[in-house]
């Protein structure tokens, strides 16, 4: 302990528990400006994350470029889509007060780790390491002179090294693909990661989800693709490739946006 005669500055230089004393403040101040940048921080980082999601599905939609900026990518969502909650067991929409949370602040992902909300993935192996989901989900209508002109519905599914997280984008028949964007996940690049590539995602513009009796016939195959409903697999990437098939084969099926797309596609009036 310091002595009487000794002032703190020396103290505080010259002996171990000065420099101890020191380090813990340094620490407490860094730590207390971290965590004020992270809380200020916040609302920017959030805001960005929405809006890289949303150019994403715009994307998907053929509705915006990866070069569209901010406040372009607003203005399209803005005039273009209209997000609506639905019940993925029943495909009906969620309207306000018929849940007991604010549909505003509902995270699907939060709620598909939520034991107490979440639901089980049937068949267990349909997205092979998923096995539980959130029971609502949002979709996202594409609108045109006030009717629905399309839909883009969130995917979601395991691959090599990842959970890929991405859009899919349909006409109003709900059986035509508008295309297909990936926002997240860690595939290798060059294999896995060609999900990125315009090229392969140019493939899915076009192709048909459903056969004659209904059932997903769209998916990805080995090899080259040869008819309307098949899309060419990842080179040396079987097991994204896989991931991929079974996503979509999940998500566009009665387990997943089946219901909702039987629902509220736009029927022809032929």
């Amino acid at each position: 302990m310091p002595q009487p005669d000794r002032d703190w500055y020396t103290f505080l230089r010259e002996t171990t528990l000065g420099a101890f004393m020191v380090a813990a403040v340094l620490c407490v101040v860094c730590s207390v400006l971290v965590a004020s940048a992270a809380v200020a921080l916040k609302p920017m980082q959030d805001n960005n994350k929405l809006i890289f999601k949303q150019k994403n599905a715009l994307m998907a939609a053929g509705l915006a470029k990866g070069d569209a900026s901010p406040e372009q990518v607003k203005k399209v969502f803005d005039e273009s889509i209209k997000r609506e909650l639905i019940d993925i067991s029943t495909g009906e929409f969620v309207s306000e007060g018929s849940v007991e949370f604010d549909i505003d602040d509902y995270d699907p992902a939060l709620a598909a780790k939520d034991s107490k909300q979440n639901v089980d993935v049937e068949p267990p192996t349909a997205l092979m390491g998923v096995q539980k989901r959130e029971p609502y989900t949002f979709v996202y209508q594409i609108m045109k002179e006030g009717r629905p002109d399309g839909f883009i519905l969130p995917i979601y599914g395991k691959g090599l090294w990842s959970t890929l997280q991405g859009f899919l984008a349909l006409e109003a028949d709900g059986q035509t693909v508008r295309g297909i964007t990936y926002y997240d996940h860690k595939e290798t690049p060059g294999l896995g990661g060609e999900v990125d590539n315009p090229a392969w995602k140019a493939t899915w513009e076009g192709k048909k989800v459903y056969d004659e009796e209904g059932d997903v016939e769209l998916g990805v195959v080995k090899g080259n693709a040869t008819d309307e409903y098949s899309v060419d697999g990842l080179s040396g990437a079987t097991i994204t490739s896989r991931g991929v098939d079974n996503m979509i084969k999940y998500w566009l099926g009665p387990e997943g946006f089946g219901k909702f797309l039987e629902k509220h596609r736009v029927k022809s009036e032929s």
